[in-house]
């Protein structure tokens, strides 16, 4: 994982030596520069930042101050390390939200021990923004209208729509059948659900327990369905959109 970072101190010397240990670091990658608060709010417009080096005494606008008003940006701002020779800011830092506090002079291994910090902030991030899209596939069930994401077990499956052949209900699971496979997928969860992934111009309930693919039927009856050798009836109350479906081919 790389984590974009700037460095905003006014004095040079300062300044260039945060960047060494930046380039220093794997894992950190340095997107600018700056040598004041006003000029890094500047470059915080043209880059994506994900972790500020940031002096506190500086003139114009103070680390602390600009700390401020990156706290607007709610949970996307940047993350903040302080960087200063002055301790007296230590609990003004930290209530800015700031991930450390380095005191001046400080060596490669404290700036480390800091970076590692926003490492594993950065890792906590990716891993809850990962569950949160895994958790946005299993509620809207698809991924550009091709493909449904069911929970097997402790996973998410993902399945092609174009390989599903039926759905059946039983009781708290729904097995999923699937072409050019003998076994079907169980899941946990309802019909019902399901359905309401699945796209209508391909899906169609034609019983309580029974969703099928309309581009997979094989043969109908008045009362029944064929999709290979499994033969489905059509429920009473699924009769007229069925019947809908059938008048577009006759």
């Amino acid at each position: 994982m790389t984590i974009n970072c700037i460095a905003v101190d006014d004095e040079p010397l300062a300044l260039g030596l945060i960047c060494a240990f930046i380039e220093q670091t794997p894992f950190l990658n340095l997107v600018g520069r700056y040598g004041s608060a006003v000029e890094a709010l500047g470059g915080l417009q043209n880059h994506k930042v994900d972790l500020i080096f940031l002096d506190i005494q500086m003139p114009n606008l103070n680390g602390i101050e600009l700390a401020r008003v990156l706290d607007s940006r709610g949970p996307n701002k940047p993350r903040i390390i302080f960087t200063t020779a002055y301790n007296q800011f230590a609990l003004e830092g930290y209530r800015v939200d700031a991930l450390d506090y380095l005191l001046k002079p400080f060596n490669y291994e404290e700036f480390l021990h800091a970076s590692n910090k926003a490492l594993a902030y950065a890792e906590l991030l990716h891993k809850s923004n990962a569950a949160s899209v895994a958790e946005s596939m299993v509620t809207t069930g698809r991924v550009e209208d091709e493909y449904l994401f069911v929970k097997v077990e402790y996973q998410l499956v993902r399945i092609a729509l174009n390989d599903i052949l039926y759905l059946e209900s039983l009781k708290d699971y729904v097995k999923i059948f699937l072409q050019n496979s003998e076994k079907a997928i169980l899941t946990l969860g309802s019909l019902k659900v399901l359905e309401e992934k699945l796209p209508a111009t391909r899906f169609l309930r034609v019983h309580r327990s029974y969703i099928v693919s309309l581009d997979k039927i094989n043969s109908i009856t008045r009362n029944a369905l064929q999709i290979g050798k499994i033969n489905i009836t059509v429920g009473d109350q699924y009769k007229e959109e069925f019947g809908k479906f059938l008048s577009k081919w006759i």
